[in-house]
């Protein structure tokens, strides 16, 4: 769900990324939450599982080392010749020099299609599909959805009128979307260009019953922390690689006169990513993956240590701007673009989400690499987290021109489009570096694509939608109740646990 994650920013955490083990398949196959769990193929995985069961701590650990360097060396590359204000709708070749994609001519059909984006984020993607138009002939409407999105296509569904495609925020939406007989497999040429341009683990998320009915055309990195350069310059603050040090600079931070942080608590997805980095540094990757499935409960001790620690910042007398009754009235966007607006005066000198901040972060005009800078989400327990996200199309109905879309969507040919433009990270390993248009975001694609099947999905994306992706209910909430009064992790992990207990079946 959303959207991107650099010390600046370069470190792609996604090459750090916290693999996504297989175990999440088995149960996948046999929930709608598992199906977020998604993380690993339905089939075919097996012979990795035993691998990745035993190589969890070692590949989190070496992919953290990767980032910080990756990081390093991306703050120190960022240069004003490669800032892009608008980019380009141009085709572009395959970043192995072969030819674009083939597309077949569709003069005369109309299609439509879905997605919870907006702002700056939907333009840009509005720009890729009117290239789509340009080589078809079809005409593409754009169609604005609410989360959580399964609701908006189960009414779109009953009214006889479902878009043509959908772009789906969490892995257990698809299965979701496939049991209920919505969506439809993808084709022969969709599945080529996924073949040729993704790893394996991208191509299995999108998986379902051994069939390819997702293609994963975005992807995010939610493990980055950035910061107003000039308030850290003010106040002589330095870049965390610990919690401790996080908790250090924000004191920092604090005495120069600017409040720390900036929180986007109206949208509660914001939290549970906040949560997760810190549970995934904390726990490990293996208690991870259990509480992804809910094979262990919010009310285990695990738990609770990472709400307490969470309550180190959440519970902190003025470390959030706002407080938390103006944390949980300020939407993602606006805690992004808060941070840097008013000069050294901003209202936050720090504001937690993914790589695709930037888009927001462009929109105050702040130079990223320059006036806005990032790093890593710091470790927590023995290593840094990296979580990653994603956003796959999906067919909902089925048609030569709705095949088409996906197949174009799936090549290197739409990625750069919306690369070129910034604020997007693709998982299309055949995506130029050079299409992104600063050394932050090449350095955030390289490390993704160098990342392989190594990376781990979020975990509210992998749990039912009941409890991980509506808002008003499950993890949302309780965590937004949690934000409210941060003293009370007892009473917080077992109305968690409760909503948990419910939207899982009772299992776990």
């Amino acid at each position: 769900m959303r959207s991107t994650r650099s010390s600046k920013f370069g470190t792609v955490h996604i090459d750090s990324t916290v693999h996504i083990d297989n175990h999440r398949t088995e149960h996948a196959d046999t929930t709608v939450r598992s199906d977020r769990t998604l993380r690993t193929g339905k089939t075919s995985r097996t012979a990795r599982r035993s691998a990745f069961a035993t190589s969890g701590r070692r590949t989190t650990r070496v992919s953290a080392v990767l980032l910080a360097t990756a990081l390093a060396l991306a703050v120190t590359g960022c240069g004003g010749d490669d800032d892009n204000d608008g980019g380009s709708t141009k085709p572009s070749a395959r970043g192995d020099g072969g030819s674009t994609v083939t597309l077949p001519k569709l003069d005369g059909e109309s299609l439509e299609v879905a997605a919870v984006w907006t702002g700056g984020e939907q333009k840009n993607f509005k720009k890729v599909l009117a290239e789509f138009e340009k080589r078809t002939g079809a005409k593409v409407t754009f169609v604005p959805a609410q989360d959580p999105i399964i609701n908006f296509l189960g009414s779109k569904v009953a009214g006889g009128q479902p878009p043509d495609v959908a772009l789906l925020p969490q892995p257990g939406a698809i299965k979701q979307a496939v049991d209920k007989g919505w969506a439809k497999p993808l084709g022969a040429e969709a599945t080529k260009e996924l073949a040729e341009n993704y790893s394996q683990g991208w191509q299995d998320i999108g998986k379902v019953g051994g069939k390819q009915y997702g293609a994963y055309y975005k992807a995010a990195n939610k493990s980055l922390i950035w910061y107003n350069a000039k308030v850290f310059e003010n106040a002589g603050a330095s870049e965390p690689k610990s919690w401790k040090d996080l908790l250090s600079t924000a004191q920092t931070v604090y005495d120069s006169g600017v409040t720390p942080f900036s929180v986007g608590g109206a949208d509660g997805w914001t939290l549970t990513d906040w949560f997760e980095n810190v549970y995934l540094s904390q726990a490990g990757p293996e208690k991870y993956d259990q509480l992804a499935q809910h094979k262990i409960k919010w009310t285990d001790p695990s738990v609770k240590q990472a709400l307490t620690t969470l309550a180190e910042i959440w519970g902190k007398k003025d470390y959030v701007a706002g407080g938390a009754k103006g944390a949980l009235g300020t939407a993602f966007p606006e805690s992004v673009t808060q941070t840097f607006t008013g000069g050294d005066q901003p209202k936050a000198g720090m504001v937690y989400e993914g790589d695709f901040a930037q888009i927001n972060i462009a929109e105050t005009k702040a130079k990223i690499g320059t006036d806005a800078k990032v790093f890593p989400f710091p470790a927590v327990g023995d290593t840094a987290p990296v979580v990653s996200g994603g956003d796959a199309a999906v067919i909902l109905d089925d048609s030569k021109a709705a095949q088409a879309l996906v197949t174009f969507l799936a090549s290197p040919d739409a990625a750069t489009i919306q690369a070129e433009l910034g604020g997007y990270l693709s998982p299309n390993k055949n995506v130029p570096d050079s299409a992104y248009p600063n050394e932050v975001q090449r350095t955030i694609a390289k490390s993704l694509v160098a990342a392989g099947d190594d990376f781990r999905f979020d975990m509210s994306d992998q749990a039912p939608q009941a409890f991980g992706g509506t808002p008003g209910k499950g993890e949302w909430k309780e965590l937004q109740d949690f934000l409210s009064n941060p003293k009370d992790v007892a009473r917080a992990q077992q109305k968690l646990e409760a909503a948990a207990a419910k939207a899982y079946g009772g299992k776990g």
